[in-house]
């Protein structure tokens, strides 16, 4: 097939057929037995739209001043109850292993010596509402750099979900240990969580405790109730 740029026309066919299936995971429906298999088929067309037509690590999440915060941001997880903050970090730490040259175990103090970034960017869950906060963390590719991931090392996975090696190599992912500046509190996932701004909210790791780096796509919670793998804004 030869190669030509995508009109309007192009993304609003696309739109067509990828839509039903962002829609239909988000109301918790997989489609039943005749409907499943055309609806992830269009879960996967979603994912190549993003990742080979509108990702790029120079399109970055657009920042917000921190008088637009959001008083009331909700704050949504799968667990029930709510894993317990520890004090100080206390005997948590992040594991860092896969296909990597130097595995690594970083406890929150480590992680917060390290360089950080802080923006205030809008957050977008895949059940249509909006909210803008601050977030302070550690650039996901410092700590890469740290653990020098080998040829192998294709994707990423943040214990429970997972990332294509580029989206977490975005300069805008971050590990993020503190919101609206004030540490991460239980519902938001602390000690830490992955943070993105071009990411769905549910792509968006809390009580992180594991990076792996493997050779192969694994699944993931919401990908395999059907969402978007990509998961991307």
């Amino acid at each position: 097939m030869s190669k030509r740029r995508l009109d309007r026309r192009d993304f609003l066919r696309l739109g067509l057929v990828a839509g039903p299936a962002s829609l239909v995971a988000a109301c918790g429906w997989d489609g039943g037995p005749v409907l499943q298999p055309k609806l992830r088929a269009f879960s996967r067309v979603n994912d190549w739209v993003g990742e080979k037509i509108l990702h790029s690590s120079s399109r970055l999440g657009k920042e917000y001043p921190v008088s637009e915060r959001t008083r009331d941001f909700p704050s949504y997880h799968v667990h029930r109850p709510e894993p317990p903050m520890l004090e100080n970090g206390g005997e948590w730490a992040l594991e860092v292993g896969g296909e990597v040259r130097k595995p690594a175990r970083l406890t929150l103090t480590m992680l917060q010596q390290l360089p950080s970034i802080t923006y205030t960017v809008k957050h977008h869950c895949v059940e249509g509402w909006t909210a803008i906060g601050t977030w302070t963390g550690v650039p996901f590719s410092t700590v890469a750099a740290l653990v020098e991931p080998t040829a192998r090392a294709g994707f990423v996975r943040f214990d429970s979900f997972d990332y294509d090696r580029n989206s977490a190599m975005h300069p805008q992912t971050i590990l993020a240990y503190a919101f609206n500046d004030q540490p991460l509190a239980p519902g938001r996932g602390a000690p830490l969580r992955l943070y993105s701004p071009v990411k769905l909210g549910y792509k968006l790791t809390k009580y992180l405790t594991r990076i792996t780096f493997p050779a192969d796509r694994p699944g993931g919670y919401w990908e395999d109730l059907g969402y978007p793998w990509l998961g991307g804004v």
